[in-house]
């Protein structure tokens, strides 16, 4: 069965809803997703790279809320029998992201989490993110990228969805796919 590595930030759960609050409420700035059409937040804040500073601290990633669909989405392709990994990057945080997932996702067993800033290294047959850095190196190595859509990923040449239904829906129709091409003489 497939390997699909997702991605946590952005594509599980709201990162940017919580992390931009507090930047904003600190700062007095008014940084917006919509504001975003590269990647890299701190291009788009008055304050810069300070931006950044919040991703550190204790305790900021357990609470984050889960994208709409993303749990539900999430345990139907554990029960389909794919091979799901979740593939996160992390500066620090490592122990609350591994609390968020023991929280919200029970069903998925420990060892199928990675933390790796070079996502292209981990093989998959699917990887579901949202950075064009990541997707793009993933491609590179052979794999098919789908992009969580976000203004900053805009311009990806790869399959952008804007729900968990519509990744799942992707899944399902590429293994349709593959496997009708396997039966075709």
């Amino acid at each position: 069965m497939l390997r699909l590595l997702i991605d946590m930030d952005g594509v599980l759960c709201d990162l940017v809803g919580k992390w931009f609050a507090a930047y904003n409420a600190k700062y007095g700035d008014r940084l917006t997703l919509d504001q975003m059409t590269e990647w890299g937040p701190h291009r788009y804040a008055r304050e810069g790279k300070r931006v950044y500073k919040y991703l550190s601290k204790p305790g900021f990633f357990r609470d984050l809320q889960p994208l709409p669909g993303a749990v539900d989405g999430m345990r139907e392709l554990v029960q389909a029998g794919f091979d799901v990994v979740i593939v996160t990057a992390a500066r620090r945080g490592h122990q609350d992201k591994l609390a968020w997932i023991e929280k919200h996702l029970p069903f998925l067993p420990r060892h199928h989490v990675i933390f790796a800033h070079r996502k292209e290294l981990v093989r998959g047959d699917i990887m579901f993110d949202d950075a064009p850095h990541h997707l793009e190196n993933f491609a590179r190595h052979g794999g098919q990228p789908v992009a969580m859509a976000y203004p900053y990923n805009a311009r990806v040449s790869y399959p952008r969805v804007t729900s968990w239904k519509e990744f799942t829906d992707f899944v399902f129709t590429y293994v349709a796919s593959a496997e009708a091409l396997s039966r075709d003489p």
